[in-house]
């Protein structure tokens, strides 16, 4: 099966297209670096040419107020592109809880990008996953200073980026499933906890301070970011993820 990875540099996409690779898939990769880029559409006819699934893992350079029209263009352009080219599935990973939380630019963005896939004329399989292990340094980074680290208790269920990879390639080789597939990791913890165990875990001595204004995350309340029943829940844990 040929695969083409839209953002297949990245955190996920690099993990995905040597994952179907090692799969007997041919899966090839695709960015701004090697010339394809959805918000102008440049090289996506050629990148989609033959191609039987298409996965798009592409992000803004920022959350902010710029992100709907990022998603809007890209989805927009991807989805024309791929129907033109015949392709019979289009993937995209989004996040669990994202239309939970209105109050974020970011995820309402991403409930557009959602809504366009699951109305455009192409086949779609949407993987939600909850926020990544790898993402936890740069939330601190958003609320830290040389003496604190200041994160709410906003609860989390964060997972691994190769778990999330294995089933977003796992996804891409089956028929559409013409909706979500959530995922999370198996153990729900606030995020300044998250907080401590990392710093913990490379001798960081700042303290952890509650502070339920702090970052992006302090929108989310309640269970909004934790998975949900029919969830499939990976097996690292965040210690056993920073052990290594």
């Amino acid at each position: 099966m040929k695969i083409a990875v839209i953002g297949g540099t990245g955190l996920i996409g690099a993990r995905v297209v040597k994952m179907l690779n090692a799969d007997g898939h041919e899966a090839v990769s695709h960015a701004r670096s090697s010339g394809v880029d959805l918000l102008s559409g440049q090289g996506l006819p050629e990148a989609l040419s033959g191609v039987d699934v298409v996965v798009n893992l592409t992000k803004p350079r920022t959350f902010g107020d710029a992100s709907p029209a990022f998603f809007e263009t890209t989805m927009g352009n991807l989805l024309e592109a791929a129907e033109a080219a015949g392709v019979g599935h289009a993937v995209i990973l989004s996040i669990v809880g994202v239309d939970l939380v209105p109050d974020l630019v970011y995820y309402r963005a991403k409930v557009l990008e959602e809504d366009m896939v699951k109305a455009g004329p192409v086949p779609y399989s949407i993987v939600r996953a909850t926020q990544f292990f790898e993402f936890i340094d740069t939330v601190m980074s958003w609320t830290s200073d040389e003496h604190t680290v200041r994160l709410p208790a906003t609860l989390m269920q964060p997972i691994a980026a190769d778990d999330v990879a294995r089933v977003v390639a796992d996804v891409s080789v089956n028929a559409p499933l013409r909706g979500t597939r959530d995922i999370a990791g198996p153990e729900v913890l606030p995020l300044d906890e998250l907080g401590r165990l990392a710093l913990a875990a490379r001798g960081d001595r700042r303290a952890v301070v509650i502070d339920d204004s702090a970052g992006m995350y302090a929108a989310a309340r309640g269970d909004a970011l934790l998975a949900k029943d029919g969830a499939v829940i990976a097996t690292t844990t965040y210690r056993e993820w920073l052990a290594r």
